[in-house]
């Protein structure tokens, strides 16, 4: 029965979650190698790229993390599962991951402070284990607190991103198929409206009142930040992003979507998302490159009342840069490194 497949993957996890609360490596890493396949596909954000299976998982990102916050732990503010429209079962996880800095990490020299990064973690069940994860870490946001962002400065705010409002976002069983389904509807439909845009006419086709909410919140990455109400979406993140790549969603060919939901909650994974081209005024501070990259981006709505009011998006921004040819953690390198003197 779906709801028991649904309400399962998440008791499959959970183990998973809360081991890494109170973060410790051997533990940790039992409970990876309990719930994830030996041969399971992970995809992480640059730098760490893909990799194969939950010991590599743990000793390329996880380690290295939990080195540089030796008093790691894990909080996740939604977690929701469903059926995307392969027939795939899907666990979506949203949080963050909070320590204290006191090594460098990646190179980011370390605050002596509490740190916090955000993550959007997938994960794709088949036969009661974990056979495939897309994971964004928002290693940005590290740097901004570290005082060592090279890059162009965020059009939006930049804050610690807050959970839902409404503090339901751990979703519990039974599994709601009647709520999913309308929340879907609702979402696919706004997408849709979205992309009429620029290419059938000007801002009134994407319809935006019908679908949001007045006071909506649609938090962005570091890099990007957060944009309040309908205006400061458009004003702080879709001119900007459209301006720079007018060719929005008209290379889809070959991108392959991964849409379920769970309630009010719906959410969106794709490796890539979104393929468009670089011109016009550029984007994120980098010059037009005429260049056609790959978005990889994960998505999460809350609906309220029938309307979206908050959408929680990570973007691997780290890797835009790398498709436009900067390297941004060599420049965070630059950026860092002590004053020499040269005679």
């Amino acid at each position: 029965m779906e709801t028991d497949v649904h309400s399962g993957n998440k008791a499959r996890l959970a183990p998973l979650r809360a081991t890494m609360r109170d973060f410790e490596a051997a533990p940790v890493r039992a409970a990876l190698e309990a719930v994830v396949t030996p041969d399971a596909a992970v995809h992480l954000n640059h730098p760490f790229g893909d990799l194969l299976g939950p010991g590599p998982l743990f000793d390329n990102a996880y380690a290295p993390l939990l080195a540089a916050w030796p008093d790691l732990e894990r909080r996740d503010c939604i977690v929701m599962a469903g059926r995307d429209e392969h027939g795939f079962d899907w666990v979506g996880c949203c949080g963050f991951y909070t320590g204290t800095f006191l090594a460098p990490w990646l190179d980011i020299p370390p605050t002596v402070h509490q740190a916090a990064m955000r993550f959007h973690e997938f994960f794709r069940f088949e036969n009661g284990k974990v056979a495939e994860m897309q994971a964004l870490w928002d290693i940005p946001e590290v740097m901004m607190q570290a005082g060592a962002w090279p890059m162009a400065p965020s059009l939006g705010r930049e804050w610690q991103v807050p959970g839902p409002a409404t503090q339901d976002g751990v979703r519990t069983g039974p599994y709601d198929a009647g709520q999913s389904t309308a929340s879907c509807n609702l979402v696919l439909e706004m997408l849709e409206h979205l992309q009429r845009y620029p290419s059938q006419g000007g801002p009134d086709v994407m319809q935006m009142e019908r679908f949001w909410h007045p006071r909506m919140n649609w938090y962005g990455p570091a890099g990007i930040g957060t944009a309040r109400g309908i205006a400061g979406f458009r004003n702080w993140h879709q001119i900007p992003f459209l301006n720079a790549m007018p060719d929005r969603g008209r290379h889809s060919r070959g991108l392959t979507f991964h849409f379920f939901v769970d309630g009010p909650y719906a959410a969106v994974t794709g490796w890539p998302s979104m393929r468009q081209t670089v011109t016009a005024d550029g984007w994120l501070g980098i010059a037009p490159a005429g260049k056609q990259i790959e978005l990889r981006l994960l998505d999460f709505w809350r609906l309220e009342n029938g309307l979206i009011r908050e959408n929680w998006v990570l973007v691997d921004l780290l890797d835009v840069y790398r498709q436009l040819g900067v390297d941004v953690l060599a420049r965070l390198r630059e950026f860092t490194r002590p004053a020499t003197w040269v005679q």
